[in-house]
């Protein structure tokens, strides 16, 4: 098997597992993962496939194991990550660290907005009307900054350690 496609999945796999430890609200992995997976894998296939199934595994285990993991606004949450994936696809050419935080903080604002109008839309919690919507992104605010926290540190570690081992060893940089 390819020695970079080996490590990819082993990143992938890792940060996806991370998950299921206990962890604070929001500072978890996933948007993370799907950037780094939109930036390194040269299929596209693979870049889209491979998140959403991890996203997918760690989500039936987060059931299996605490009860939770599916809700009805699962659906944006899975469709903010394929944006992510795009926004890691942009990604491609300047995996420096300067555009691997501007795509983190991207993809931050991203899943928030996205996963609180799906919130709002529902409309359990909130009154589908304007202060409802305004109403449902102030709720979510304290939640933010976890999100962002999370997604920068994760960032950070996946893009860091294959840059680490791109520079390590050489055969991981060629596919």
């Amino acid at each position: 098997m390819n020695p970079r496609l080996v490590l990819l999945l082993g990143l992938v796999a890792s940060a996806a597992a991370m998950r299921l430890l206990p962890h604070p609200p929001n500072f978890t992995p996933v948007a993370a993962l799907a950037l780094f997976a939109g930036a390194h894998f040269e299929r596209r296939a693979w870049a889209f496939a491979v998140p959403l199934a991890a996203m997918l595994l760690s989500d039936l285990a987060l059931q299996g194991l605490h009860g939770y993991g599916f809700h009805s606004t699962l659906p944006a949450v899975y469709a903010s990550f394929v944006a992510v994936v795009g926004i890691g696809l942009a990604l491609r050419t300047r995996r420096r660290p300067l555009p691997v935080a501007a795509a983190s903080l991207a993809a931050s604002v991203l899943f928030f907005a996205a996963t609180n109008l799906a919130v709002w839309a529902e409309g359990l919690l909130y009154p589908r009307s304007a202060e409802g919507l305004v109403a449902c992104y102030v709720a979510a605010i304290p939640f933010f900054g976890a999100t962002v926290l999370g997604d920068l540190f994760y960032s950070g570690v996946l893009f860091g350690l294959f840059a680490a081992a791109d520079r390590r060893l050489p055969r991981a940089a060629t596919a």
